[in-house]
């Protein structure tokens, strides 16, 4: 849903900037900086925004990964030790 809204919201964004082109007074300086600074500026803010807890999800899952018993501490002796009879 995230990225249909981006999508929508860059339509509309570059829709604008044709305007900008092909009005009288338009310049294409201008639709360049309407381009940067309605869309890709504020688009990729608000989407780091909304990414933040996919991103913490995928993180803890990476970490979680890699520590395979869950404990957090080191992994003791592979090899069991040698026990003497009494």
């Amino acid at each position: 849903m995230l990225y249909i809204v981006a999508l929508a919201w860059m339509y509309v964004v570059l829709m604008v900037a044709l305007a900008e082109v092909f009005s009288p007074q338009g310049t294409v300086l201008g639709a360049a900086f309407t381009v940067v600074g309605w869309g890709v500026v504020p688009l990729s803010v608000v989407l780091y925004i909304l990414a933040t807890p996919s991103r913490r999800a995928a993180r803890k899952a990476r970490e979680s990964a890699v520590d395979p018993d869950g404990g957090g501490h080191a992994a003791g002796d592979p090899v069991t030790p040698e026990r003497k009879e009494p």
